[in-house]
């Protein structure tokens, strides 16, 4: 029990590192909410290795810090939605066989966008905030890609 509360606390402090690191690199298009997703290795390797319950445990544990520590109670909202929703639609997407990691993070990225936008829409009332979603799919496709690549090198060469 002392050896898996240890590694899930190491991946947990490996994922807030990623979003600090992150929170630190300026990441601007001049279009806002768009990030490169480097927590997310974490949480497709989670996937991978030891499952939806604890990608999901460790994913909203991160969630919650990084909001705590760099954000606020709207940006632990939103990045919850879109969380849960990306984490679903990976788990999901990763039992079909003719997806790789790198597929299944570019649906997570699609479908967390798609979840803060759905969660943005519903707190403003303001459904013009969809003629946002395709810049923010094609930055997913983008980010999502990369942040799969480094997660299907690791999931490949970490031993677990």
């Amino acid at each position: 029990m002392a050896k898996k509360t240890a590694y899930y606390g190491c991946l947990l402090g490996l994922a807030v590192i990623c979003g600090f690191v992150e929170f630190l690199i300026p990441f601007d298009f001049g279009i806002p909410g768009i990030k490169l997703g480097l927590a997310n290795i974490v949480a497709i390797y989670l996937l991978y290795k030891n499952g939806f319950w604890q990608a999901l445990a460790v994913n909203t544990c991160r969630i919650l810090l990084c909001g705590i520590l760099f954000g606020n109670a709207m940006s632990i909202f939103y990045s919850l939605c879109g969380g849960l929703l990306a984490l679903t639609v990976m788990f999901f997407i990763k039992k079909a066989p003719v997806f790789s990691a790198v597929g299944v993070s570019v649906a997570g990225a699609v479908a967390h966008n798609v979840g803060q936008l759905l969660a943005a829409t519903t707190v403003i009332g303001f459904t013009a905030l969809t003629y946002y979603l395709p810049f923010l799919v094609i930055a997913a496709v983008v980010t999502g890609f990369l942040v799969g690549l480094a997660a299907a090198y690791l999931i490949k060469r970490v031993k677990a």
